[in-house]
């Protein structure tokens, strides 16, 4: 704590921070000499520290901008990796198939795939399908059967034959006593043998279902080996060959189609590689009556694709130019990773972006006819693209899937590359090093304002005692004027 005195013999006692000092000694600040010390100390302590203060504000200011206008670049690049990514999600740059009878099947592109240039018959004969095996009616889905092990065999069955299939292992289910149809069923469906079951309540009961995988060679029997004390589980059991065929709801067996009059069967109505280009998913039969699968043709979505990355490319490249521009003060001028981005953009263009491109066709964007000038900026070479897109149709779409390579690929590597925190030649790197910068900075900042605050009030405490020694001689000099007026007076001072 500390006291400060005045000639009135008020007393004010303070906390000694800057704030309480100037509020509670404003009064006694000034009786003595006339003038505000208070604010005499504010000013001197601004004053002696301007220019610091001033050096630091410029200073954030400077990176705080070279913050923002590099982690715009960055995004820039990122929201143009995401745009091209959602117009490749459309569909519109790739060669679509279409199926004309759209009963029989749907039709897709395989992953990467960029279409094809012809179209296809397809005649489906068969749907694959799975075997589904019915139990003997019990009286309700709690019923229990007896207890032992059931053992799943899968294979084919052709008549009443069945042919175990050995890359194929048995399956064995343990039944324990008191187990019901629907505790069986559950132990069925937790042994992940591929098979699902469940309890089916029909007109005579209540029945436990098993079905297993499509496709011929998925067939399966089951067998039973009954707990001597426990017996009954031997009903559940069937085979081709013995068993009831009233139980047997649904039999295994291939797919079969033909593309292009090429017969083929498949174990799945899903079909990831029919054809080149060309997957399937099989919905019906059209035996004797083929349906045409054909390709829509991208090639003005590719125009118009190509004109937009040119123009998004060169707005980039607008704002990168400007905060690298030495004679306009750009905030960037001397990072590494704005220039590092304009030399890759720089040679965008004749980069290998299809490196197992075929002997002719287009493996860079200058193919497709962008071109990049002396400044950085681009242009479109439409004719050229238009000759790419007769020659090669085929070869301009795969550049524009969302594989590894192509346009998408090289774009979102740039991107990536980037955006590499761990890289300080990134933008990314950048960022980091401004942010570490401006967090320094704001440090170096609040220790200068602690500074002009001590200083602030170590003035304030010199000009108060200043103020008060000034004051006292003014005390004494009233004193002494005031005796001499009344020595001088009529009475010689006398009362």
């Amino acid at each position: 704590m500390s006291t400060i005195s005045s000639s009135t013999t008020q007393t004010a006692t303070t906390t000694a921070t800057p704030t309480s000092i100037g509020a509670q000694l404003v009064t006694s600040l000034g009786l003595g000499t006339g003038i505000n010390m208070s604010d005499l100390a504010t000013q001197l302590a601004q004053a002696s520290y301007a220019t610091a203060n001033k050096n630091m504000s410029n200073q954030l200011s400077a990176v705080q901008v070279q913050i923002s206008e590099a982690s715009a670049l960055q995004n820039n690049v990122a929201s143009l990796v995401s745009s091209f990514a959602s117009l490749l999600d459309g569909g519109s740059l790739s060669a679509r198939p279409t199926v004309t009878n759209s009963a029989v099947a749907t039709a897709s592109l395989p992953p990467g795939s960029s279409g094809a240039t012809t179209s296809y018959a397809l005649e489906v004969s068969h749907l694959a399908s799975a075997q589904a095996l019915a139990s003997p009616p019990l009286a309700s889905a709690s019923a229990t059967t007896g207890s032992g092990t059931l053992t799943i065999n899968f294979g084919t069955i052709a008549g009443t034959s069945f042919t175990a299939d050995a890359a194929q292992s048995p399956v064995s289910i343990t039944v324990n006593p008191g187990d019901t149809l629907s505790q069986i069923a559950a132990s069925i469906n937790g042994a992940g043998a591929g098979l699902s079951a469940y309890v089916a309540t029909t007109a005579t009961g209540a029945q436990l279902v098993m079905k297993g995988p499509t496709g011929a060679n998925s067939a399966f029997t089951l067998s039973a080996t009954e707990d001597p004390g426990d017996p009954g589980l031997s009903a559940l059991a069937w085979n081709p060959a013995s068993g009831a065929s009233g139980r047997l709801a649904q039999t295994a067996r291939d797919a079969s189609f033909s593309i292009d009059g090429i017969a083929q069967t498949s174990a799945s109505n899903s079909i990831a590689n029919a054809a080149p280009g060309l997957s399937l998913v099989l919905t019906g039969t059209n035996a004797g009556n083929p349906t045409t699968i054909t390709y829509s043709d991208p090639s003005s979505a590719i125009s118009n694709a190509m004109t937009n990355l040119t123009s998004a490319l060169n707005s980039i490249v607008g704002t990168m130019n400007t905060d690298l521009a030495p004679s306009a003060n750009g905030s960037l001028t001397n990072d590494g990773g704005a220039r590092a981005l304009s030399a890759q953009l720089a040679q965008l263009p004749g980069a290998t972006i299809m490196p197992g491109a075929g002997a002719g066709a287009p493996s860079t964007l200058a193919d497709l006819g962008l071109v990049v000038g002396k400044d950085g900026t681009y242009t479109l070479d439409s004719a050229k693209l238009q000759s790419a897109l007769t020659r090669n149709p085929g070869a301009v779409a795969a550049m524009f899937t969302n594989g590894l390579y192509g346009v998408y690929g090289t774009l979102a590597n740039l991107s990536f590359a980037i955006s590499s925190s761990t890289d300080p030649g990134s933008l990314a790197g950048s960022v980091n090093t401004y942010t570490a910068r401006q967090t320094s900075l704001t440090s170096r900042q609040a220790d200068i304002a602690k500074q002009q605050s001590n200083m602030q009030a170590q003035l304030i405490s010199q000009f108060a005692a200043a103020n008060s020694s000034v004051a006292a001689s003014k005390s004494t000099l009233t004193y002494l004027q005031n005796q001499i007026a009344a020595w001088n007076s009529p009475t010689g001072g006398l009362a």
